[in-house]
């Protein structure tokens, strides 16, 4: 066999750059899925709007504006009363609209945090995608190498066949395999086409472009321990967080609930025209020119006290709710940590388990191939170990997927 010695520095730098380029097209990808996947634009918008419902609740009411007209004039010693103008000004308790500001910017922010909940979900949709294409096209690419294997072997049981050191049966168990396996890789490459199709959906771009998937995937390494990741899921996560604003969006409207209970106040002024006076003997110095102006101050006496308590106690009860739903979602959460650190450290050791396999599984191949090309015996157990590297082949490059997969999750669980 022909050995080829690489320069070791070359090697590493290529292995360096392939690595930085696959990490550039998965960054742009996600950059792209950020642009143009429409549900995370319908999460943005949603923000927006609750962000316009800040100004509205911390305006005063609009004034009122009344004009009446007098069908059969009011003599009065300075002339007929004509017409009335009247302008009135609500206002609420002190610190009412700042309260209500207050409540309507927490909601704001609660919508904020789902849209950051769903940019990093989309995230990791991505890239679970990405890693789940990487692993069909590495299986693919597995599995034809192993058809031209065998392929080869057909070649060498049919030579040990006319020699007379082999039985047709090995030719035959040849071709058994090769059919499982080329209807194994149909299998794939339909599964190939629908997860490409599936992850351009998620960029929201044409769903046959083609996705650039490396020869190999870097495997990542969690850098935190579980201590520091459970802070950080605590202290980042979005729905948490999202759980927390509404807690104190509730906390706000008990404060309104309780000033739309004080009296409200309004502030006014009339303006009644004066016509001319019938009254030729009237008092006024300018006749028809005078104009009564009434300025009022009025009071809204809250008698009622039961809605409004009852308003006070369905922002605490809400309130309430927000907080055990938060501690809720902290448990279930950690739950859902504890599992996919498992997960991580389970692909972990199937990685070093499935290249020692790989590694003894094809010695083993070898010395039944060198047995079989001598004297044509074990060709069944040469197939059987064949198989065995194929599937820990395959198993290794599933264990990289499922490593970086669990990595991926575990950091949407940290709101990365």
């Amino acid at each position: 066999m022909k050995i080829i010695k690489y320069n070791i520095t070359m090697v590493i730098l290529f292995l360096i750059n392939f690595t930085a380029s696959a990490q550039s097209e998965l960054d742009n990808y996600l950059r792209t899925a950020a642009e143009r996947n429409p549900g995370l634009k319908a999460k943005f918008t949603e923000y927006m709007a609750a962000l316009e419902k800040v100004p509205q609740v911390g305006t005063l009411p609009d004034p009122t504006m009344v004009f009446g007209y007098f069908i059969q004039p009011v003599e009065t010693r300075l002339g007929p009363q004509q017409g009335r103008v009247s302008i009135t000004q609500m206002f609420p308790w002190f610190g009412t609209l700042r309260a209500k500001e207050d409540a309507a910017t927490q909601m704001a922010k609660a919508k904020y945090e789902m849209f950051e909940e769903a940019k990093s979900k989309l995230f990791y949709d991505v890239k679970s995608t990405w890693y789940n294409l990487y692993f069909t096209n590495r299986a693919i690419a597995i599995t034809r190498e192993n058809i031209e294997i065998l392929n080869t072997f057909q070649k060498l049981a049919l030579v040990k066949i006319e020699t007379g050191k082999a039985s047709a049966v090995d030719e035959l168990r040849v071709e058994m395999e090769i059919l499982e396996l080329e209807n194994q890789l149909k299998k794939l490459l339909d599964k190939l086409n629908t997860q490409n199709i599936t992850f351009n959906n998620f960029l929201n771009v044409d769903e046959q472009q083609q996705v650039f998937i490396p020869e190999i995937l870097n495997v990542d390494k969690l850098n935190l321990n579980k201590e520091a990741i459970l802070d950080s899921i605590r202290l980042h996560n979005h729905q948490v967080l999202n759980l927390g604003f509404k807690e104190a969006s509730y906390s706000y409207q008990q404060s309104v609930a309780r000033k739309a209970g004080k009296p409200e106040f309004t502030i006014g002024m009339d303006y009644i025209f004066i016509g001319e006076p019938s009254n030729t003997m009237s008092l006024s110095a300018e006749p028809g020119k005078d104009a009564v102006m009434l300025p009022m101050v009025g009071l809204s006496v809250p008698l009622y006290r039961k809605k409004y308590t009852s308003m006070v106690k369905e922002a605490v009860f809400m309130q309430e709710s927000a907080r055990i739903k938060k501690v809720d979602k902290l448990n279930i959460l950690e739950s859902i940590y504890e599992k996919a650190h498992a997960d991580y450290m389970d692909a972990e050791r199937r990685i070093d388990m499935h290249i020692r396999q790989i590694e003894l599984s094809g010695k083993a191949l070898r010395i039944l191939e060198s047995e079989y090309a001598t004297n044509g015996k074990n060709f069944e157990e040469m197939l059987r170990m064949e198989r065995r590297v194929l599937m820990h082949s395959l198993e290794l490059e599933k264990s990289r997927t499922d490593l970086n997969a669990s990595i991926a999750f575990i950091n949407y669980l940290m709101g990365n």
